[in-house]
Protein backbone atom coordinates (compact mmCIF):
# COMPACT_ATOMS: atom_id res chain seq x y z
CA UNK A 1 0.00 0.00 0.00
CA UNK A 2 1.49 3.52 -1.18
CA UNK A 3 1.59 6.16 1.27
CA UNK A 4 -1.30 8.07 -0.32
CA UNK A 5 -3.55 4.99 0.16
CA UNK A 6 -1.98 4.15 3.62
CA UNK A 7 -3.25 8.23 4.23
CA UNK A 8 -6.69 7.78 3.24
CA UNK A 9 -7.31 4.52 5.04
CA UNK A 10 -6.10 5.95 8.38
CA UNK A 11 -8.74 9.06 7.85
CA UNK A 12 -11.55 6.51 7.02
CA UNK A 13 -11.02 4.67 10.23
CA UNK A 14 -10.15 7.83 12.79
CA UNK A 15 -12.99 10.18 11.11
CA UNK A 16 -16.20 7.74 12.05
CA UNK A 17 -14.84 8.49 16.08
CA UNK A 18 -14.15 12.23 15.12
CA UNK A 19 -17.25 14.76 16.18
CA UNK A 20 -18.09 18.37 15.87
CA UNK A 21 -18.95 19.97 19.24
CA UNK A 22 -20.54 23.55 19.20
CA UNK A 23 -21.25 25.12 22.34
CA UNK A 24 -23.19 28.54 23.63
CA UNK A 25 -23.45 30.21 27.12
CA UNK A 26 -25.64 33.67 27.39
CA UNK A 27 -23.70 36.62 28.96
CA UNK A 28 -25.29 39.83 30.21
CA UNK A 29 -23.00 43.16 28.52
CA UNK A 30 -24.55 46.06 29.95
CA UNK A 31 -28.26 44.79 30.35
CA UNK A 32 -28.20 43.10 27.33
CA UNK A 33 -28.12 38.81 26.90
CA UNK A 34 -25.52 38.24 24.38
CA UNK A 35 -24.61 34.93 22.71
CA UNK A 36 -21.72 33.41 22.70
CA UNK A 37 -20.92 30.45 20.82
CA UNK A 38 -17.84 27.95 20.42
CA UNK A 39 -16.74 25.46 17.94
CA UNK A 40 -14.41 22.81 18.50
CA UNK A 41 -13.46 18.62 17.67
CA UNK A 42 -13.82 15.78 19.50
CA UNK A 43 -12.94 11.65 19.72
CA UNK A 44 -15.14 9.07 20.60
CA UNK A 45 -13.07 6.97 23.18
CA UNK A 46 -16.18 4.66 24.76
CA UNK A 47 -18.79 3.03 23.36
CA UNK A 48 -21.57 3.88 25.93
CA UNK A 49 -21.42 7.65 25.00
CA UNK A 50 -18.15 8.44 26.05
CA UNK A 51 -16.50 11.67 24.26
CA UNK A 52 -12.59 12.77 25.06
CA UNK A 53 -12.07 16.88 24.10
CA UNK A 54 -10.13 19.31 25.34
CA UNK A 55 -11.60 21.21 28.38
CA UNK A 56 -11.14 24.84 27.36
CA UNK A 57 -13.14 24.02 23.80
CA UNK A 58 -16.68 23.08 26.73
CA UNK A 59 -15.74 25.16 29.93
CA UNK A 60 -18.03 27.81 31.48
CA UNK A 61 -20.86 26.78 28.53
CA UNK A 62 -24.61 26.28 29.30
CA UNK A 63 -25.31 24.32 26.19
CA UNK A 64 -23.20 21.67 24.68
CA UNK A 65 -24.18 19.72 21.32
CA UNK A 66 -22.18 17.08 19.63
CA UNK A 67 -22.77 16.54 15.41
CA UNK A 68 -21.55 13.24 14.66
CA UNK A 69 -20.27 12.13 11.27
CA UNK A 70 -23.99 10.74 9.77
CA UNK A 71 -25.31 14.03 10.61
CA UNK A 72 -26.59 13.65 13.87
CA UNK A 73 -26.50 15.83 16.31
CA UNK A 74 -27.08 14.64 20.20
CA UNK A 75 -26.59 17.05 23.24
CA UNK A 76 -23.52 16.24 25.43
CA UNK A 77 -23.18 17.12 29.07
CA UNK A 78 -19.71 17.27 30.85
CA UNK A 79 -19.03 14.51 32.62
CA UNK A 80 -15.75 15.22 34.02
CA UNK A 81 -13.12 17.91 33.80
CA UNK A 82 -9.15 18.37 34.13
CA UNK A 83 -8.16 21.78 33.25
CA UNK A 84 -4.35 21.39 34.50
CA UNK A 85 -4.36 18.72 31.41
CA UNK A 86 -6.99 20.31 29.23
CA UNK A 87 -8.73 17.19 28.99
CA UNK A 88 -12.63 17.09 29.49
CA UNK A 89 -15.26 13.87 29.31
CA UNK A 90 -18.60 14.34 27.51
CA UNK A 91 -21.46 12.37 27.81
CA UNK A 92 -24.29 11.60 25.50
CA UNK A 93 -26.92 9.13 25.82
CA UNK A 94 -26.29 7.26 22.32
CA UNK A 95 -24.32 3.80 21.82
CA UNK A 96 -21.00 4.64 19.75
CA UNK A 97 -18.30 3.80 17.56
CA UNK A 98 -14.94 4.38 19.25
CA UNK A 99 -11.68 5.20 17.78
CA UNK A 100 -8.62 2.77 18.29
CA UNK A 101 -5.97 4.24 21.04
CA UNK A 102 -2.54 3.28 20.22
CA UNK A 103 0.59 4.07 22.78
CA UNK A 104 2.23 7.46 22.72
CA UNK A 105 4.88 5.69 23.89
CA UNK A 106 6.29 4.21 20.91
CA UNK A 107 6.29 7.39 18.93
CA UNK A 108 9.17 8.87 16.94
CA UNK A 109 10.30 12.38 15.68
CA UNK A 110 9.50 11.81 12.27
CA UNK A 111 6.90 9.97 11.79
CA UNK A 112 3.91 10.61 9.34
CA UNK A 113 1.01 11.43 11.32
CA UNK A 114 -2.75 12.77 10.03
CA UNK A 115 -4.42 15.12 12.23
CA UNK A 116 -8.63 14.55 11.96
CA UNK A 117 -11.52 17.76 13.28
CA UNK A 118 -14.33 18.37 12.47
CA UNK A 119 -15.28 21.76 13.75
CA UNK A 120 -17.90 22.54 11.13
CA UNK A 121 -20.10 19.36 11.08
CA UNK A 122 -23.67 20.97 10.63
CA UNK A 123 -21.99 22.99 8.18
CA UNK A 124 -19.57 21.25 6.04
CA UNK A 125 -20.74 17.79 6.18
CA UNK A 126 -18.03 15.96 8.17
CA UNK A 127 -14.52 15.71 9.41
CA UNK A 128 -11.66 17.61 7.58
CA UNK A 129 -7.71 16.11 7.28
CA UNK A 130 -4.62 17.12 7.22
CA UNK A 131 -0.92 15.09 6.61
CA UNK A 132 2.54 16.20 8.54
CA UNK A 133 5.04 14.18 10.67
CA UNK A 134 5.72 14.65 14.16
CA UNK A 135 8.54 17.05 15.28
CA UNK A 136 9.18 16.80 18.43
CA UNK A 137 8.23 15.06 21.68
CA UNK A 138 8.30 15.53 25.50
CA UNK A 139 8.16 19.15 24.90
CA UNK A 140 7.54 21.70 27.65
CA UNK A 141 5.63 24.58 26.56
CA UNK A 142 4.85 28.00 29.18
CA UNK A 143 1.44 29.49 28.02
CA UNK A 144 0.65 32.41 30.49
CA UNK A 145 0.45 31.10 34.03
CA UNK A 146 0.57 27.58 33.17
CA UNK A 147 2.83 24.97 32.26
CA UNK A 148 2.21 21.70 29.73
CA UNK A 149 4.38 19.02 30.00
CA UNK A 150 5.19 15.92 27.99
CA UNK A 151 3.53 17.39 24.11
CA UNK A 152 3.91 16.13 21.12
CA UNK A 153 5.08 18.90 18.15
CA UNK A 154 3.58 18.54 15.00
CA UNK A 155 4.14 20.55 11.97
CA UNK A 156 0.23 20.87 11.35
CA UNK A 157 -0.97 24.34 12.94
CA UNK A 158 -3.87 23.56 14.87
CA UNK A 159 -6.58 26.28 14.65
CA UNK A 160 -9.69 26.52 17.53
CA UNK A 161 -11.72 24.69 15.56
CA UNK A 162 -10.37 21.43 15.11
CA UNK A 163 -8.74 21.60 19.39
CA UNK A 164 -9.75 18.57 20.62
CA UNK A 165 -9.72 16.47 17.38
CA UNK A 166 -7.38 13.45 17.28
CA UNK A 167 -3.45 12.71 15.92
CA UNK A 168 -3.19 9.54 14.18
CA UNK A 169 -0.62 7.61 13.00
CA UNK A 170 -1.07 5.83 9.34
CA UNK A 171 -2.35 2.62 10.73
CA UNK A 172 -5.39 4.67 12.16
CA UNK A 173 -4.31 4.49 15.65
CA UNK A 174 -4.93 7.72 17.30
CA UNK A 175 -2.03 9.02 19.37
CA UNK A 176 -2.72 12.21 20.39
CA UNK A 177 -5.43 15.01 20.98
CA UNK A 178 -4.74 18.47 19.23
CA UNK A 179 -4.93 21.49 21.83
CA UNK A 180 -4.96 25.00 20.39
CA UNK A 181 -4.51 26.09 24.16
CA UNK A 182 -0.38 26.80 22.92
CA UNK A 183 -0.35 30.02 20.70
CA UNK A 184 3.26 29.24 19.94
CA UNK A 185 4.60 30.03 16.10
CA UNK A 186 2.84 29.55 12.94
CA UNK A 187 2.94 26.26 11.64
CA UNK A 188 3.50 24.78 14.91
CA UNK A 189 0.99 22.41 16.54
CA UNK A 190 0.57 20.85 19.77
CA UNK A 191 -1.16 17.39 20.55
CA UNK A 192 -1.43 15.60 24.16
CA UNK A 193 -0.26 12.13 24.37
CA UNK A 194 -2.95 9.44 23.98
CA UNK A 195 -1.61 7.73 26.95
CA UNK A 196 -1.74 11.25 29.04
CA UNK A 197 -5.41 10.97 27.88
CA UNK A 198 -5.76 7.17 29.33
CA UNK A 199 -4.45 8.23 32.20
CA UNK A 200 -6.29 11.24 32.81
CA UNK A 201 -9.58 9.93 31.72
CA UNK A 202 -8.91 6.69 33.95
CA UNK A 203 -8.47 8.56 37.23
CA UNK A 204 -11.71 10.66 36.29
CA UNK A 205 -13.75 8.14 35.64
CA UNK A 206 -12.62 6.76 38.73
CA UNK A 207 -12.14 9.73 41.32
CA UNK A 208 -14.02 12.01 39.72
CA UNK A 209 -10.45 13.87 39.18
CA UNK A 210 -7.15 13.58 38.25
CA UNK A 211 -4.75 12.29 41.12
CA UNK A 212 -1.16 13.06 40.08
CA UNK A 213 2.01 11.76 42.29
CA UNK A 214 4.33 14.81 42.01
CA UNK A 215 7.58 16.11 43.39
CA UNK A 216 7.29 19.17 41.91
CA UNK A 217 9.46 19.98 38.65
CA UNK A 218 9.43 20.75 35.16
CA UNK A 219 12.20 18.60 32.71
CA UNK A 220 13.34 18.27 30.02
CA UNK A 221 15.25 15.17 28.30
CA UNK A 222 19.55 15.36 28.64
CA UNK A 223 20.32 16.37 24.69
CA UNK A 224 24.29 16.81 23.68
CA UNK A 225 23.96 20.64 24.24
CA UNK A 226 22.47 20.20 27.74
CA UNK A 227 25.48 18.14 28.41
CA UNK A 228 28.18 20.58 27.37
CA UNK A 229 26.39 23.83 28.88
CA UNK A 230 25.80 22.51 31.85
CA UNK A 231 28.91 20.03 32.40
CA UNK A 232 27.57 16.75 33.56
CA UNK A 233 29.06 13.31 32.93
CA UNK A 234 25.33 11.72 32.38
CA UNK A 235 24.87 10.55 29.35
CA UNK A 236 20.94 10.23 29.74
CA UNK A 237 18.35 11.76 32.05
CA UNK A 238 16.76 14.64 32.67
CA UNK A 239 17.86 18.16 33.04
CA UNK A 240 15.42 19.57 35.90
CA UNK A 241 13.95 23.25 34.50
CA UNK A 242 11.97 24.60 37.31
CA UNK A 243 11.68 23.48 41.16
CA UNK A 244 7.68 24.82 42.17
CA UNK A 245 8.25 26.62 45.46
CA UNK A 246 7.30 24.76 48.40
CA UNK A 247 7.20 21.18 46.34
CA UNK A 248 9.03 18.28 47.90
CA UNK A 249 11.74 18.60 45.44
CA UNK A 250 12.63 22.33 47.03
CA UNK A 251 12.09 20.85 50.53
CA UNK A 252 14.76 17.81 49.33
CA UNK A 253 16.87 20.56 47.58
CA UNK A 254 16.80 20.13 44.23
CA UNK A 255 17.65 23.54 41.98
CA UNK A 256 17.20 23.85 37.75
CA UNK A 257 20.15 22.30 36.14
CA UNK A 258 20.39 19.24 37.73
CA UNK A 259 20.53 16.05 35.68
CA UNK A 260 18.77 13.10 37.46
CA UNK A 261 19.82 9.98 36.30
CA UNK A 262 17.88 7.52 38.33
CA UNK A 263 14.74 6.72 40.46
CA UNK A 264 14.54 4.45 42.89
CA UNK A 265 18.12 2.61 41.22
CA UNK A 266 16.05 2.48 37.45
CA UNK A 267 17.90 4.44 34.92
CA UNK A 268 16.02 7.48 33.90
CA UNK A 269 16.32 7.70 29.95
CA UNK A 270 13.81 10.72 29.52
CA UNK A 271 11.00 12.39 30.88
CA UNK A 272 8.41 9.52 30.38
CA UNK A 273 10.46 7.18 32.32
CA UNK A 274 10.45 9.68 35.48
CA UNK A 275 6.15 10.01 35.04
CA UNK A 276 5.93 6.15 35.05
CA UNK A 277 8.23 5.94 37.98
CA UNK A 278 6.37 8.68 40.03
CA UNK A 279 2.65 7.45 38.69
CA UNK A 280 3.65 4.29 40.34
CA UNK A 281 4.11 5.51 43.82
CA UNK A 282 1.37 6.03 46.37
CA UNK A 283 0.70 9.50 48.12
CA UNK A 284 2.86 9.65 50.88
CA UNK A 285 5.83 7.39 49.65
CA UNK A 286 9.45 8.29 49.18
CA UNK A 287 11.20 8.31 45.81
CA UNK A 288 15.23 8.04 46.12
CA UNK A 289 16.72 10.11 43.13
CA UNK A 290 20.13 10.46 42.04
CA UNK A 291 21.04 13.35 40.05
CA UNK A 292 24.29 15.11 38.91
CA UNK A 293 24.47 18.28 39.80
CA UNK A 294 27.83 19.80 37.88
CA UNK A 295 29.86 16.80 38.04
CA UNK A 296 29.01 15.69 41.01
CA UNK A 297 26.71 13.07 41.64
CA UNK A 298 23.98 12.97 44.90
CA UNK A 299 21.51 11.39 46.09
CA UNK A 300 18.39 12.59 48.00
CA UNK A 301 14.73 11.01 48.86
CA UNK A 302 12.10 12.82 48.08
CA UNK A 303 8.29 12.63 49.68
CA UNK A 304 5.83 12.19 46.53
CA UNK A 305 2.42 14.02 46.92
CA UNK A 306 -0.51 15.18 45.11
CA UNK A 307 0.13 17.34 42.78
CA UNK A 308 -0.61 21.42 43.37
CA UNK A 309 -0.53 24.07 40.99
CA UNK A 310 -0.02 27.47 41.31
Amino acid sequence: MGLQEKVISAYNKVSKSTVSITTLKVIDFFFISQPIEGIGSGVVVDRNGLIVTNAHVVMGFERINVTFPDGQVLPATIKSMDYTSDIALLQVDKVLEPGNLGDSDKLHIGQFIITVGNPFGQLLGGPTLTFGIISGLNRTIRAGNRMFENLIQIDAAVNPGNSGGPVADLDGNIVGITTAMIPFAQGIGFAIPINEVKYATDQLIRYGRVIRPWIGIYTADLTPSFRSHLGTPAKMGVVVMGVIRGSPAERAGLQKGDVIVSVDDVLIKNSSDLRKILRSKKIGDFAILHFYRGSRLFSVAVRVEEARYF
